[in-house]
């Protein structure tokens, strides 16, 4: 069986993820498919993962790409989470992941209204989205607030879990604005506020062009080989979401290619991608709390040591900023309220790297600006660093 080391891995991440300065990206579109998909529950995550990544970085290309020429898009997909993906790869990720969430999510909320017992059912529901749609098509771009006001069904509440120590009293507007999200109906427009707000705007939009799920999924399961091969099945069935069977059938629908690892674990790669990719320049990068470099395989040990994981992890297994170098996670970073950049090194990496990434700190801060940014959710090196 052919094989490919740990260092080669490394090669491949640096120069396809675009995180190399000679394999940075001139547009925003061809970062996210670099990547496939960019993590987007923390506003600011998806800012600083483009950026990292672009030639010549800045706010303004990301909000063009995401309002304007909408050729990027948010998606609630992988693992039921929101993500965003080039409106060239939507269609994939709707039709391999959403379409299933959409319809969970669905599943959950009219189970929630039969349990509330006022009588509001799937008929109550189709007419409440039929009338926020109306309202939103009118007013073009609205808050969920704003549609609210429009629409009265929008302003009832229901008990959740009623009877359990977890009953509470929710509204349910953002609840039906998420399914119509989920569906493809609107779409996240401009925040209220900066662009690290997630209290987004609402607009309309038209559904993705459908295909069979088999299809979109071994499409997808092709993008992530080429960008994370080579990885494991355990690797592709974690970011996707997906079950065992529907991860293997999409690994054998695309062709893909097994290598042996440096662990002895067998993985996979696109067809044909077996050749040793050429070597890139040294490199330094400061890469944002769930990276897609940091997120994209299961197990993370060809570029993250174990010991690491205590400090740059949170309890729930989510990622904070980190500190790379050739490849390697060494270190975290973090942004003081008075706006300084500041990072600890957790390996040894020579006096080669500091100047390096001395730059990629340099290169941030110009971008940055007077922004100040708190990561969603906050590990234990990164809340030492601002203490």
């Amino acid at each position: 069986m052919h094989r490919i080391d740990d260092e080669q891995r490394r090669v491949r991440l640096g120069r396809r993820h675009r995180l190399a300065p000679s394999t940075r990206a001139s547009s925003v579109p061809a970062v996210a498919d670099a990547v496939v998909a960019l993590h987007s529950t923390d506003a600011a995550t998806l800012y600083l993962s483009v950026c990292a990544r672009l030639a010549e970085p800045g706010v303004g290309p990301v909000e063009r790409a995401l309002y304007e020429d909408v050729s990027l898009v948010r998606l609630l997909s992988l693992r039921n989470t929101l993500f965003t993906v080039s409106s060239e790869v939507a269609p994939s990720v709707d039709a391999a992941n959403a379409r299933a969430v959409a319809a969970k999510e669905r599943r959950t909320f009219l189970k929630h209204l039969k349990e509330d017992g006022k009588g509001l059912d799937e008929r109550w529901l189709a007419e409440t989205e039929r009338q926020a749609f109306a309202a939103l098509a009118e007013q073009v771009q609205a808050t969920g607030s704003q549609l609210s006001a429009a629409v009265p069904a929008l302003r009832t509440k229901i008990t959740v879990f009623p009877g359990t120590r977890q009953e509470t009293v929710q509204g349910v507007a953002s609840r039906v604005i998420r399914l119509m999200a989920a569906d493809g109906l609107i779409r996240r427009d401009r925040p209220r506020g900066s662009w690290t707000s997630s209290q987004f705007r609402w607009t309309v939009t038209e559904p993705w062009p459908t295909s069979t799920t088999a299809e979109a999924q071994a499409e997808v399961a092709r993008r992530w080989l080429l960008s994370y091969g080579p990885g494991t099945e355990a690797d592709l069935k974690w970011w996707t979401g997906w079950g065992l069977r529907e991860t293997r059938t999409a690994l054998a629908a695309v062709g893909a290619e097994a290598v042996l690892l440096d662990d002895g674990a067998s993985g996979w790669v696109a067809p044909g991608d077996l050749a040793p990719e050429p070597a890139v320049e040294p490199w330094a990068a400061l890469l944002p709390a769930l990276d897609p470099s940091a997120m994209g395989w299961a197990d993370r040990g060809f570029h993250l040591p174990a010991g690491h994981r205590a400090t740059l992890f949170d309890r729930a297994g989510n990622i904070g900023p980190t500190v790379w170098w050739n490849g390697r996670i060494v270190g975290g970073w973090a942004q003081r309220a008075d706006g300084e950049l500041v990072w600890r090194l957790l390996s040894d990496v020579g006096q080669d790297a500091s100047p390096l990434i001395e730059a990629e700190a340099a290169r941030l801060r110009a971008w940055v600006g007077d922004t100040r940014i708190t990561p969603r959710f906050r590990t234990p090196l990164e809340r030492e660093l601002t203490a």
